[in-house]
């Protein structure tokens, strides 16, 4: 087959085979469960608008979530709540 001709009918095109980088380790899937709560409405404006602030300056962590995580684990860990 030339270079620029597609396959034909009973031709099948293959995809590049993903070949996985060793050095990559794997990071163990994260559950997540609903959690609803009140807080304050000045931390609520804050955290909003730190959120996008950073996503628009394309920083990590931009997402409410994320940051959130990143808050909170230091304050569960140096507590002996989190391992």
């Amino acid at each position: 087959m030339y270079a620029n001709t597609p396959p034909a009918e009973n031709e099948t095109a293959t995809a590049p085979e993903f070949v996985p980088n060793p050095s990559e380790k794997k990071k163990p899937a994260i559950s997540r469960v609903p959690l609803t709560t009140r807080i304050r409405s000045d931390y609520a404006a804050a955290l909003k608008r730190a959120s996008l602030e950073r996503q628009l300056h394309g920083l990590e962590p931009s997402a409410i979530l994320d940051i959130l995580e990143d808050a909170l684990e230091p304050w569960l860990k140096t507590r002996g709540y989190l391992s």
